[in-house]
């Protein structure tokens, strides 16, 4: 167990129940404290309940996309603060460029490694606590 993550909230959106289910898995495995959403919708009332410190969002959702996702977090001045890191099955530049835009932090590659989901957010979340 990694402590520096022990109660670190993180949220994981993602329409697979699968990703979901495996990002819950490796995360809680490493301490943090897991909450799932399945689309943008699911995730905004729950983003305002739960203050999760960093957000994992797949792109390719139904409803609301992962771009509308992030770019509704980043315009509300209450959570804009929150780290969001986009996860695609598509390792294109135009989703990097467009996930910046909208605000995201980071890009991760589906299908992703525990690393990647912990090295974000030590990047995004403990780097900011020092």
């Amino acid at each position: 167990m990694d402590n520096d993550l022990q109660g670190l909230k993180v949220m994981v959106i993602d329409d697979s129940k699968t990703i979901r289910r495996s990002a819950e898995t490796l995360l809680k495995k490493a301490g943090c404290e897991v909450m799932t959403a399945e689309d943008g919708f699911d995730a905004l009332s729950k983003i305002v309940e739960g203050r999760p410190d960093i957000i994992f969002v797949d792109i390719m959702m139904p409803r609301l996309d992962g771009y509308q996702t992030c770019a509704l977090i980043k315009n509300n001045s209450q959570y804009q603060h929150i780290p969001v890191v986009m996860l695609s099955s598509k390792d294109g530049l135009f989703d990097k460029a467009k996930g910046r835009i909208v605000g995201s932090d980071q890009y991760v590659t589906k299908p992703f490694t525990k690393d990647e989901l912990l090295d974000a957010i030590k990047r995004h979340v403990l780097s900011r606590q020092n």
